[in-house]
């Protein structure tokens, strides 16, 4: 079964840090670039980070550059999203996904294989 699973959300402080994961079953995530996205009550699912099948490009949402940093161990078939500097903004819950094609995208679309998610809760 083709199959993405996050975890490692949690319930933080505003200023804390947090390290998600998203290991993949059923196919080897090297053939796709990875993205993060993230979803609150009420809204769309919206782009926060991806990065290259090779994984020397990423590419984030303004909101959270210079605080998320995406990776990845294609060895483990795992992608990471470390969250550092965590505002209540932040709060919601977070996706990663396998891209269609080589290239960093950032429209939900381009994304073919979705995880259940892990939900992030900052406290003020």
């Amino acid at each position: 079964q083709v199959q993405l699973v996050e975890s490692g959300g949690g319930l933080v402080q505003a200023g804390g840090s947090l390290r998600l994961s998203c290991g993949a079953s059923g196919f080897t995530i090297s053939h796709h670039p990875m993205g993060w996205f993230r979803q609150s009550p009420g809204k769309e699912r919206e782009f926060e980070g991806a990065i290259s099948r090779s994984g020397d490009t990423t590419h984030y949402a303004n909101s959270v550059k210079d605080r998320f940093t995406i990776s990845r161990d294609d060895g483990k078939n795992t992608v990471y999203l470390q969250q550092s500097s965590l505002k209540p903004e932040d709060t919601a819950v977070y996706y990663c996904a396998a891209g269609r094609s080589e290239y960093v995208r950032t429209d939900t679309s381009q994304y073919e294989q979705w995880g259940r998610g892990t939900q992030v809760t900052v406290s003020s």
